[in-house]
């Protein structure tokens, strides 16, 4: 099956592919069904990639999250091939808000291999939009740090008169680097009020090499196979995703049904002790939309549900003594509804009103191995941990005069959480303390949490607009952060790590929520009809009460690996930071065709007031300049990326530091009527550059001993050649 989905995509590719280089040929145009409300007044802090760059970076990527690479204020800490988490304005994973077609989607493992942008394919995004700086109310909620929407292909339906409406679109890809090569296929059946959608994708790649050797060359752990000098180990995926779609129309009222499914055979993470060894993900989305003559009502119930899978693959050693590998199971089930309602008071006022309810259960054991200190039992990492969130807004927008809006809201709450009894894999004095003192302890916790959000824009002619705007954000901490239990086991440690250092972590049951204040203005100035230039000047300054830390654990069993063991406290943090973005129209219809620039530049500082010490995983000042050129169905894009180094580092966690650098990349494509051909040359000048957030390169080797080098970082990716062809039918 997974071939075939593979094999068919080419296929149809190749027999739709005379047709789509023929001739333009009259056909008429299909309907796209959009929700039509009002949406909340953006800040001039958020931004969202253009349909040519989505499809460009598609090209260059498996991983949905990178479709945010280059855009203000985001980056990446680096994991798996298509895991990486995305970070806004210096805070990541669990304190941005991830909108996956609205679902609110939980990473159900102990090291976060699966966040959410990694339940979509690349080439089944639409959409993506990112919320920085000031988030409206309507968009937030269990976050601080902002909220990013990625959403599939909106349902399309044949206009009045057309009949059937049939099309859709196959693709293949290569990349050299880790020889990758995928297919993907897409189609659409369609009458009027009633629209069939699927897709799916597959994609496989070996591990990528670095520019040079950062390593010696040998076998890469006892018993397994040679590794190069420059191969980074355990950097290997497959991932296979299908979705289906029904949707129905009604005059102003559509009901949309999604259904995904993923199957990720495999998956390594060079900055983990540990690798993907399957993840399986069914989904089940249900929308309703309807436009009334007082406003716009949205309504949604999803369900989605995952078992994931740890073990060493290739390049980490497999047996310690008599235990075969160290088999992790996670099993994480989510539940959602919300419902929405603009309500249009007036020409001026618009006022939104909703609720939100999440229902989350995850279990996480590890089965038996061998007969040694990894048995006879199951260990229980979080037995039946429970998350329940309801939360409840209103936000009222007023357009003043043509010059002045405004945007108030406030959002209310709750998030219950518990967890039930854990046992060790025995009941020596390695787990049986520390177990008996969890189990006793009242573990039920609720957090009564407040959002508010207040933001002024102020536009005094065509040509130029400024806000300013305050927001407290609140976030309650994860399962994993208040309920990993075990202290005494530096190898159950190793295992709680959603970090990518290298490091132990075990949680704290007396966690409170993350509070943060965040000031921020910004200006945006352009030409009158902004076609030819603009520039985006977006400043901004976050204090975060009971920001969640790292701190020292004397009750943890002590190491001399040169890591060490962590748990986690309530401290307090600040940062700052700018956004400053730009382009500009060149040149236009010339001989050469028409040329533009762009460029981004991202500032964030992150210090912990507490302690003094800097927050970890803080990405250094950055910049990302691109030249363009378009001349009939050819784009051409010249853009190079400049980081500098990364000096400010987290002493508890022992970070390390990493020296700057600059990537040059080239990308090419030509566009007919029913195809696309896209070529990529990325870090086109080889250079060795070690990620500043790729985090500790524990991905070969006895990575559960305590032979693994500390002082190692994951290398960025050598040169590779990247094409991809999209056939339309």
């Amino acid at each position: 099956m997974k071939s075939g989905l593979k094999m068919s995509a080419v296929a149809v590719a190749l027999a739709v592919a005379p047709a789509a280089f023929a001739e333009e040929s009259e056909t008429m145009p299909e309907v796209v069904v959009t929700a039509e409300r009002q949406q909340p007044l953006p800040s001039l802090g958020s931004s969202e990639p253009g349909r040519d760059d989505l499809t460009r970076l598609r090209t260059n990527t498996s991983d949905a999250a990178r479709l945010l690479d280059g855009l203000p204020g985001i980056s990446l800490y680096g994991a798996g091939g298509v895991s990486s988490l995305p970070v806004i304005h210096g805070m990541a994973d669990d304190r941005v808000r991830v909108k996956v077609d609205g679902m609110d989607l939980i990473s159900a493992c102990a090291n976060h291999m699966n966040p959410p942008l990694s339940y979509i394919d690349p080439g089944n995004v639409g959409s993506v939009k990112v919320l920085a700086g000031i988030t409206p109310v309507s968009a937030g909620g269990d976050s601080i740090a902002g909220t990013i929407m990625v959403d599939s292909p909106a349902p399309e339906f044949a206009r009045d008169g057309q009949g059937t409406l049939l099309k859709g679109q196959a693709g293949v890809l290569y990349r050299s680097n880790g020889n990758a090569r995928g297919a993907n296929v897409a189609a659409t059946v369609a009458s009027e009020s009633l629209s069939m959608m699927y897709s799916g994708s597959t994609v496989k790649s070996a591990n990528y090499t670095a520019a040079q050797d950062f390593k010696a060359a040998g076998p890469a752990a006892t018993g397994r196979g040679w590794l190069a000098g420059n191969e980074v180990g355990s950097s290997m995926y497959q991932a296979i995703n299908q979705s289906f779609g029904l949707a129905m129309r009604q005059a102003n009222h559509v009901v949309e049904l999604k259904l995904g499914l993923q199957d990720i055979p495999y998956q390594g993470f060079p900055n983990q002790r540990m690798d993907m060894t399957g993840n399986y993900s069914k989904q089940a989305n249900l929308r309703y939309t309807g436009q009334y003559d007082w406003g716009m009502l949205e309504a949604r119930a999803y369900n989605e549900n995952t078992h994931h899978r740890m073990n060493f693959l290739e390049d980490k050693q497999f047996y310690y003594g008599t235990a075969p590998g160290m088999p992790m199971e996670t099993k994480g089930r989510n539940t959602g509804a919300q419902l929405k309602a603009d309500i249009v008071l007036s020409e001026r006022d618009v006022f939104r009103l909703g609720s939100e309810y999440q229902r989350y259960r995850l279990d996480d054991w590890w089965p038996a191995s061998g007969t040694g200190g990894m048995s006879p039992n199951a260990f229980w990492n979080i037995n039946n941990g429970q998350r329940d969130r309801f939360g409840i807004f209103a936000e009222w927008e007023a357009h003043w005069d043509p010059r002045w809006a405004s945007q108030l809201g406030v959002r209310a709450e709750s998030v219950k959480m518990n967890t039930g009894v854990v046992q060790g894999y025995n009941t020596t004095a390695t787990y049986l303390a520390t177990a008996t003192a969890f189990n006793a302890l009242d573990r039920q916790r609720t957090d009564s949490n407040f959002d508010m959000t207040a933001l002024a824009r102020y536009t005094p002619d065509s040509s130029q607009d400024f806000e300013a705007g305050y927001a407290a954000k609140t976030r309650s901490p994860s399962l994993y952060e208040r309920y990993t239990w075990s202290t005494k086991s530096t190898m159950v440690l190793n295992m709680n790590n959603w970090f990518g250092d290298g490091n132990g972590y075990v949680g704290n049951p007396d966690l409170k929520p993350e509070t943060a204040h965040t000031l921020s203005v910004a200006g945006r100035w352009h030409d009158e009809q902004q076609e030819i230039w603009e520039v985006k000047v977006a400043p901004y300054y976050t204090r975060v009460v009971n920001y969640i830390d790292a701190v020292a654990c004397p009750a943890c069993a002590a190491r001399t690996d040169g890591f060490v063991n962590l748990t986690l406290a309530n401290q307090s943090a600040r940062l700052y930071g700018a956004d400053i973005s730009s382009r500009m129209l060149l040149a236009r219809n010339t001989g050469y065709g028409s040329f533009s620039t762009s460029g981004v530049l991202s500032y964030v500082n992150g210090r912990n007031l507490t302690t003094g010490d800097n927050l970890y995983n803080i990405m250094p000042l950055n910049l990302k300049l691109a030249v363009e050129q378009r001349m009939g169905g050819w784009t051409n894009t010249i853009e190079t990326r400049l980081v500098a180094a990364k000096t400010g580092v987290e002493a508890i966690r022992k970070e390390m530091r990493t020296g700057g650098y600059g990537l040059l990349n080239l990308y090419s494509s030509y566009e007919w009527k029913r195809a696309r051909l896209d070529v990529g040359l990325e870090n086109a000048l080889n250079k060795f550059y070690i990620s500043p957030l790729g985090g500790a390169y524990v991905g070969q080797g006895a990575t559960m001993g305590t032979g693994v080098p500390y002082g190692m970082l994951v290398p960025g990716m050598g040169r590779s050649f990247n094409t991809s062809l999209t056939v339309k039918f």
